[in-house]
C-alpha cells in the first residue's frame, strides 16, 4: 500500500468477503492487493488468504485473517456522513441487510463485527446548534432512533 497509515483491520477468515462488501456498498471503496499466507499458521495454512488491501471511502485499510482471537468492538467505528434519508437508509439497510445488526442512534455492525455510524449530516448539525435548547430537542429525539430518521431529528430542532 502507498499509504503511511493504515487501518488494521483483524478477520477470522473472511477479510476478502468483507472488502469486496464494502467496496460495492459505499462510495469511494474498492479491493486491491489479495496477499496469500507463504506458509502455515496459527489458524490458516499456506495459500490462504492472509492479507487483503482495501480502500473504505478513500480510508485504506488491511484486512488480516488472524483467526478467531480477537473480536471487534464499538470501541473502533466507522463513521459515515450521508446527505439525505435515501443515502441513510441505503447504507444502514446493505450493513443490517447482509447479516448485521441494528443498534442505537445511528449505530450498526455488520455481519464481521465491525461498527458503523451512519450520520446524516443533518444530524450533527442539529446536536452542535449553537440554540441549546433546540440541540436537546434533536439529541433527544436521537436517543429514541436506531436508523437516524432526518425528518424526526429536523421537526424537533425546530421545535
Amino acid at each position: 500500500m502507498a499509504s503511511k497509515n493504515t487501518i488494521c483491520l483483524w478477520y477470522n477468515r473472511d477479510a476478502l468477503e468483507a472488502a469486496q462488501f464494502y467496496a460495492k456498498t459505499f462510495p469511494d471503496s474498492q479491493v486491491g492487493a489479495v496477499h496469500r499466507a507463504p506458509g502455515d499458521f496459527p489458524s490458516g495454512r499456506q495459500g490462504d488468504v492472509l492479507t487483503v488491501e482495501f480502500t473504505v471511502m478513500g480510508i485504506p485499510c488491511l484486512g488480516l485473517n488472524g483467526g478467531p482471537a480477537f473480536q471487534h468492538s464499538e470501541a473502533f467505528s466507522f463513521q459515515v456522513a450521508t446527505e439525505d434519508q435515501a443515502e441513510t437508509d441505503r447504507l444502514w439497510d446493505a450493513i443490517v441487510g447482509n447479516g448485521g445488526q441494528a443498534s442505537e442512534c445511528g449505530w450498526c455492525k455488520d455481519r464481521w463485527g465491525l461498527s458503523w455510524q451512519i450520520t446524516p449530516r443533518v444530524l450533527m448539525a442539529a446536536i452542535t446548534d449553537p440554540d441549546r435548547a433546540a440541540a436537546k430537542r434533536a439529541f433527544d429525539a436521537m436517543m429514541q432512533m436506531g436508523k437516524i430518521d432526518i425528518a424526526t431529528i429536523e421537526a424537533a430542532r425546530r421545535g
